[in-house]
């Protein structure tokens, strides 16, 4: 009997799986924390472009960009703090603090670098000891800061004496250390400008591409869990608070090295501002979240906004009733954000 051979048909490919849609650029930015303060600040630019006259001109930019970066120097330590979920009120006063110690040693004829770099170790000293008080003593960082305000403040006002200290720009060493703040690199950008520049771009590379940084989000984000997977969450919080104090003794040298002046109440209020850029950038007050890109971005938020209240003439009480109505509205933005994305 002849045996029936059944031709089949080969089978079909199986058909490939669609690609999965991935996010477009575009997309990912509208969904990032920094996207709804960059889009103010394009609305703030277009606002002051149609009513503060002499806002768009590169000398303008320049003023602003010098204007921020002490702010936003301390700002960039900040960030770090904040992301650890504490907070810093004593910048200020370390400000001051880093100001006052330079010009002392300026004052005693101390080379430049070293009393240069004797303001920074008094800052890095004061956010050192906020650190190990906080973590130590497990006293709510709010507490230390609030009473290391005073405290820094009280310091700096007995090492002055209460007097105020100028420094001579006839004095070669003085001429020397007021490049930091008054000199101009290729002579059109800002010292102090630049100085910002680096130090948001080092602050960026440390807290997303070293372990640090890593550890910093974690401690954040749940400092019990972060112990339990084996981060020294004591050690990066006082980490912390050491880069927030040294940024703002670093902030306190070049503000000394621009006015070539500081008194003992110099600083007083630098500290709100400082939080207010990185909680405009999109950093939780909570903790475990926050960029330099968004700091950076609150920063000039800030620092445009102040200019056009300026050129427009303004009271600077206004601008301090304005800059806290913005602290307002990132804050409540911030709740409403975390809320919508909780019932999703």
């Amino acid at each position: 009997m002849r045996e029936m051979v059944q031709m089949t048909a080969p089978a079909a490919a199986p058909k490939a799986p669609a690609a999965e849609s991935r996010p477009s650029l575009f997309q990912r930015f509208l969904h990032a924390r920094e996207a709804s303060t960059f889009l103010a600040l394009v609305v703030l630019f277009a606002l002051g472009t149609l009513i503060a006259p002499g806002f768009l001109g590169a000398n303008n930019f320049l003023t602003v960009g010098q204007q921020i970066a002490q702010i936003g120097i301390m700002a960039i330590g900040v960030t770090f703090v904040i992301i650890n979920a504490e907070i810093d009120l004593s910048v200020g006063s370390i400000y001051g603090l880093g100001a006052v110690v330079a010009g002392l040693l300026m004052t005693s004829d101390v080379a430049w670098p070293l009393a240069a770099l004797g303001g920074i170790a008094a800052g890095a000293v004061a956010g050192l000891l906020n650190g190990l008080m906080t973590v130590g003593f497990g006293i709510p960082s709010f507490i230390v800061t609030l009473g290391t305000l005073s405290v820094y403040r009280g310091v700096t006002l007995l090492l002055s004496g209460g007097s105020p200290i100028s420094l001579s720009s006839s004095d070669p060493n003085v001429a020397e250390f007021n490049l930091l703040g008054q000199g101009k690199l290729f002579g059109l950008l800002p010292m102090q400008l630049v100085i910002f520049a680096l130090v948001a771009v080092l602050g960026a590379i440390v807290l997303s591409r070293s372990r640090y940084g890593f550890n910093t989000y974690a401690v954040g984000g749940s400092a019990e869990a972060a112990r339990l997977c084996g981060i020294n969450t004591a050690r990066v919080k006082i980490t912390a608070f050491t880069l927030s104090g040294t940024l703002a003794g670093l902030a306190g040298v070049l503000g000394l090295s621009f006015l070539s002046y500081v008194q003992g109440v110099t600083g007083t209020g630098m500290e709100l501002v400082a939080i207010s850029a990185v909680i405009i950038g999109g950093a939780a007050l909570f903790g475990g979240s926050g960029t330099m890109l968004g700091t950076v971005i609150g920063v000039a938020f800030i620092g445009v906004l102040q200019n056009i209240l300026n050129l427009r003439g303004i009271s600077s009480f206004w601008q301090t009733v304005a800059t806290g109505g913005v602290i307002i509205l990132a804050v409540a933005a911030d709740n409403w954000l975390r809320r919508r994305s909780g019932r999703r």
